[in-house]
C-alpha cells in the first residue's frame, strides 16, 4: 500500500513515467502531436455542423462577453471532457499494459496512473492555449485574466479523474471488460451532459421538475462543463458553490479511487 508520502518521494519516477507517456503518446504517428489539436478541431467541425447548422442550436449569448459562437461554447465543454475520458481510458489499460514492469519492480503501482493523467494534463495545456488565442483574436482577450482559475479548475478535473482511473485500472486487472463497460458509460455520460446543447434546453425541459434539475445541475460534470463556459465563454466569476461541489467531488473520488487500488493491488503481479 503506498502512502503520499511514498509517492512524493518517487516523483522523479512519476516525472520519469510521465515522459515516456508523453513521448510514446504519438509515436511514429506523421503529425505527432499535431493530433492533440487536430481530433478537437475535428470534433467541434462535426459537431458545429450536425447541432448548429443542421438542428439550428444557438448558445445563449455569454453575459457579460456578449459571445454568440457555437464553436467557442462547444470547445470550453469538449476540451475538458476529452481530457477526463482520455485519461481515464488510458488509465484503465496502465496496469496490465505494464504487467511485466508490475511483477519485476517494487513501485508504487499509482505512479502508472497519475502519470497518464499528468500526461493528459499536458495536452490539455496546449489545448486551452490554442483556444485561448482562438478567443484573443476574435476580440475577447478577457478571458486572458481568467486563465488561472481555469487552470485551477482544470486541476480539479485531473484529482477527479485520477480517482476513477484508480480504480478502473485496478478492477481492470481482475476483469478485463472494464475498458469496453467505460466506453458505453462515458458515451452515455457525454450526451446526458450539456457539451453539445445548451444548458438552458435542460432548464426548458425540466422546468416542471425543480428538484431533478436541481440534482442535474449538481452532477459532477455539469459543473465541470458550467465552470469552464463561465470562465471562457461568459467571462465572468463561477458561483462559489461550484468550486465547492467540485473540489468536494474530485477529493471524494481520489480517496475511493485510491481506496479501491489499495485494496486489489497485493494481486496484481499474480493476475498479470
Amino acid at each position: 500500500m503506498s502512502s503520499a508520502t511514498e509517492l512524493i518521494a518517487r516523483r522523479e519516477l512519476l516525472w520519469n513515467l510521465t515522459l515516456r507517456e508523453l513521448r510514446g503518446r504519438y509515436k511514429r504517428s506523421l503529425l505527432g502531436w499535431g493530433w492533440s489539436l487536430l481530433n478537437p478541431i475535428a470534433f467541434m467541425l462535426v459537431y458545429t455542423f450536425a447541432f448548429s447548422v443542421v438542428l439550428g442550436a444557438d448558445p445563449p449569448a455569454g453575459v457579460p462577453s456578449g459571445n454568440t459562437s457555437y464553436a467557442f461554447y462547444l470547445m470550453c465543454a469538449l476540451l475538458p471532457w476529452t481530457f477526463f475520458n482520455i485519461s481515464v481510458s488510458t488509465s484503465i489499460s496502465s496496469i496490465v499494459a505494464n504487467g511485466a514492469l508490475v511483477r519485476k519492480v517494487a513501485f508504487p503501482r499509482e505512479h502508472l496512473v497519475v502519470s497518464t493523467v499528468i500526461a493528459g494534463l499536458f495536452t490539455l495545456a496546449v489545448e486551452l492555449i490554442v483556444l485561448t488565442v482562438a478567443f484573443v483574436f476574435f476580440g475577447f482577450a478577457e478571458v486572458l485574466m481568467w486563465l488561472p482559475l481555469v487552470a485551477l479548475v482544470s486541476l480539479f478535473v485531473a484529482v477527479f479523474a485520477t480517482g476513477f482511473g484508480l480504480a478502473l485500472a485496478a478492477v481492470n486487472v481482475y476483469f478485463r471488460d472494464v475498458s469496453y463497460l467505460w466506453s458505453i458509460i462515458a458515451q452515455a455520460w457525454f450526451f446526458s451532459t450539456p457539451i453539445v446543447y445548451s444548458q438552458d434546453l435542460v432548464e426548458r425541459e425540466l422546468a416542471n421538475r425543480p428538484n431533478v434539475l436541481r440534482i442535474y445541475n449538481d452532477l459532477p460534470f455539469a459543473v465541470v462543463v458550467r465552470m469552464y463556459r463561465n470562465l471562457m465563454f461568459d467571462l465572468r466569476m463561477p458561483r462559489l458553490i461550484d468550486f465547492g461541489l467540485l473540489a468536494g467531488y474530485s477529493i471524494a473520488a481520489l480517496l475511493l479511487g485510491w481506496w479501491i487500488f489499495n485494496q486489489l493491488e497485493g494481486r496484481f503481479a499474480e493476475e498479470l
